[in-house]
């Protein structure tokens, strides 16, 4: 019995109308948390397989049709809130009909008219972006919204590398459509950050893609790395008679077209495309997830049309993700330096995608409960993306078929298995917490290493081995000890000796002119990661200034909501933690930027008051160099052209788009002798 079968309607117990009414409310559900949320709770292939059953279902009845059925609609991944500008697709942008049958796929080839051609590309899975071209300049960038109209993420989409903003010898009105992916190395990088400050994880690149092109600040857009592979070409009057001959266009012109792209004459060469790829794409650097079948010839597209959803003239053939059956031996539970418990599934050994998978992370109660699985169980167990095990349900019984959500019996852990604290799981979160910061072992071992880690402080010689010693021998209990620590202590240590110690005891010196934002950074509140904590210490400039910040004073601050103005006010409100303030102070740990501040003040404000957009190569100052000086002088940095940009800061290779952009306004551009100049006569 297949994991995602489906009960008959007389063995589920319901009508007809009743189950296509669950399955309607179930996919709806889901639509919004992959596409809105970035969250899915069900995997691509559970919900391909509902979608069909409930296809079948509406097809048996059609007197139950709605034309708001997600099988009628595609998915909308619209804001809910107004964050973006809307805009209205010119041509609507469809679905495709899926399968995980190569059975179905030479169908599909076969029932083709005679002599037809098939493009046969690579599926990426990521999330779908439509690029409009003016006159060779990117005007708009549209997510998919609910295929009628959906979100402008133009300056996101100027921050991919690979996505021209100006494009030579294009004709004047283009669309292209494609997918915005973030590559594997980026997605684990990003994830691994999150875990470090215990924040929840993307389930995959593709969600994490989805999430960062919807934030409001480009320039973290700009960090995370996103890139972006076109696949199809529109507009009035284009050259070309095939969807090949365009793509090649499009290529030509600049555009990034994957390389992994063939014109198929029959079935045979098709079916040796998608067996090629189903080994090969591992080894690419993003993710995909199947292969995309197109008549390549655009006349016979428009003859073939489309349906509610999608086109006919199109298919995707979805790979089947590698999946084995294993026993979930035992569930552990492992705590973070912020209390969060975290189950993890102990397998029996299992060969998957060419590695031996033994545990897998379960997230959460929730989570679990979901799956509806406990020890004991025969659970499947999936590569996400062939990289990450996890487990995607268990098997049922021919007696007691697995509904999600059953109770199995499970339950959650009530106290800590380190220290023995009660649990408690705070309201609106789906984690249960170890309240012991003082004395819960994995707390404060988490904390030390966290505050010594590169982007904190940047204590080198003081490892996760070296920490776990020096706690278990009484030398560290808390952040503030590492500045007490002896010379003769650590060389007693054993794997340390004279040598180590030395170089440990220079490093912590060292440490103490790491500036204050990085400080309030290391000192690991809840939710504070390192671009809040930069924000944070340039509003308060030292933290006996910010700990006294109201609630209130806090959320005005860019990007601080709520939740993390409280982790910041209950900080504050611990003895224990202010203790640990004063130690570090009279250790000589830069607790305030005042003095840069003042050093700020006596720099004439020569730019106050002015949005600068910096753009090129430069010989005297490198651009962050730039950057810090404009706003050392009281100017604004800009990522992008507009009414409001005073003046345009230019070096070599200067961008074309920003140039047109700037003539087309009227906006002052200025070289870097000019704007040099312009400060030095402004001060003197």
């Amino acid at each position: 019995m297949d994991l995602f079968d489906s009960l008959p309607i007389e063995q589920s117990g319901m009508t007809a109308e009743q189950e296509i009414k669950a399955l309607r409310a179930e996919l709806a559900e889901q639509n919004y948390k992959y596409y809105v949320l970035s969250a899915p709770t069900m995997s691509d292939r559970e919900f391909d397989e509902k979608m069909h059953h409930l296809q079948e279902l509406e097809a048996k009845h059609p007197e139950l049709y709605d034309a708001n059925s997600p099988t009628q609609k595609v998915g909308s991944d619209i804001s809910k809130i107004d964050s973006f500008p809307r805009i209205r697709h010119r041509y609507p942008m469809l679905s495709l009909a899926n399968t995980y049958s190569r059975e179905e796929v030479e169908d599909w080839v076969r029932k083709l008219p005679p002599g037809v051609e098939i493009v046969a590309e690579l599926k990426y899975d990521g999330l779908s972006i439509s690029l409009w071209y003016e006159k060779g300049i990117l005007v708009h960038a549209v997510t998919r919204g609910d295929g009628t109209e959906g979100d402008d993420v133009l300056q996101n989409i100027k921050t991919i590398a690979g996505v021209p903003q100006v494009v030579n010898g294009a004709p004047e009105r283009l669309e292209l459509r494609g997918e915005v992916l973030l590559p594997w190395e980026r997605f684990e990088a990003l994830n691994k950050q999150r875990e470090e400050q215990e924040e929840p994880l993307f389930a995959n690149p593709r969600n994490a893609a989805s999430g960062t092109l919807k934030l409001q600040d480009s320039r973290e857009v700009a960090r995370r790395g996103l890139t972006c592979y076109l696949y199809y070409m529109l507009g009035e009057q284009l050259p070309g008679k095939t969807h090949y001959e365009r793509m090649e266009l499009a290529r030509q012109w600049g555009f990034p077209v994957s390389e992994a792209i063939r014109v198929c004459k029959d079935v045979d060469e098709v079916m040796a495309f998608i067996a090629y790829w189903d080994t090969e794409r591992k080894n690419l650097p993003v993710a995909t997830d199947g292969i995309v079948l197109k008549v390549n010839n655009l006349a016979e597209q428009e003859e073939l049309g489309y349906t509610a959803k999608s086109p006919r003239w199109a298919i995707a053939y979805k790979f089947a993700a590698e999946r084995q059956l294993t026993l979930l031996k035992q569930i552990t539970y492992q705590v973070g330096r912020t209390g969060v418990v975290t189950p993890v599934a102990n397998l029996e050994p299992v060969q998957l995608s060419g590695t031996m998978v033994q545990r897998a992370t379960l997230h959460n109660e929730d989570f679990i409960r979901q799956l509806g699985i406990t020890e004991g169980d025969e659970v499947y167990v999936e590569k996400g993306g062939e990289i990450i095990p996890k487990i995607v349900g268990k098997r049922p019984t021919p007696t007691l078929p697995h509904r999600e959500g059953e109770n199995t019996g499970y339950r959650f852990i009530t106290h800590c298995p380190e220290c023995g604290t009660e649990l408690v799981r705070v309201e609106g979160e789906a984690a249960w917490r170890c309240p012991n910061e003082v004395s819960c072992p994995p707390q404060l071992k988490g904390r030390l290493e966290h505050f010594v880690s590169r982007k904190a402080m940047n204590i080198e010689g003081l490892g996760s081995e070296t920490i776990a010693l020096l706690y278990d021998k009484g030398l560290l209990h808390s952040i503030a000890d590492i500045y007490s620590l002896r010379a003769e202590d650590l060389a007693a240590q054993e794997r340390l000796g004279e040598k180590s110690a030395q170089n440990i005891l220079q490093a912590i010196e060292g440490s103490k002119q790491v500036p204050w934002s990085r400080v309030l950074f290391a000192l690991g509140i809840r939710m504070v990661g390192e671009t809040t904590a930069k924000k944070i210490a340039k509003r308060f400039r030292s933290i006996d200034a910010l700990q006294w910040a109201s609630k209130d004073e806090l959320t005005a601050i860019e990007d601080v909501g709520e939740q993390i103005a409280e982790n910041i006010v209950a900080y504050f409100a611990d003895i224990r933690n202010l203790e640990i303030i004063t130690r570090l102070q009279a250790a000589g740990v830069q607790m305030s930027s005042e003095q840069l501040a003042d050093e700020q003040l006596a720099v004439p404000q020569v730019l106050e008051g002015k949005t600068i957009v910096i753009s090129g190569t430069f010989s005297e100052h490198s651009r962050d160099e730039y950057k810090q000086m404009i706003e050392d002088y009281g100017g604004k940095n800009s990522g992008s052209v507009s009414k409001k940009t005073d003046f345009i800061l230019a070096g070599e290779n200067m961008g074309p788009a920003k140039l047109e952009k700037a003539q087309s306004l009227g906006v002052q551009v200025i070289s870097e002798q000019e704007f040099l100049e312009m400060i030095k006569q402004e001060i003197q």
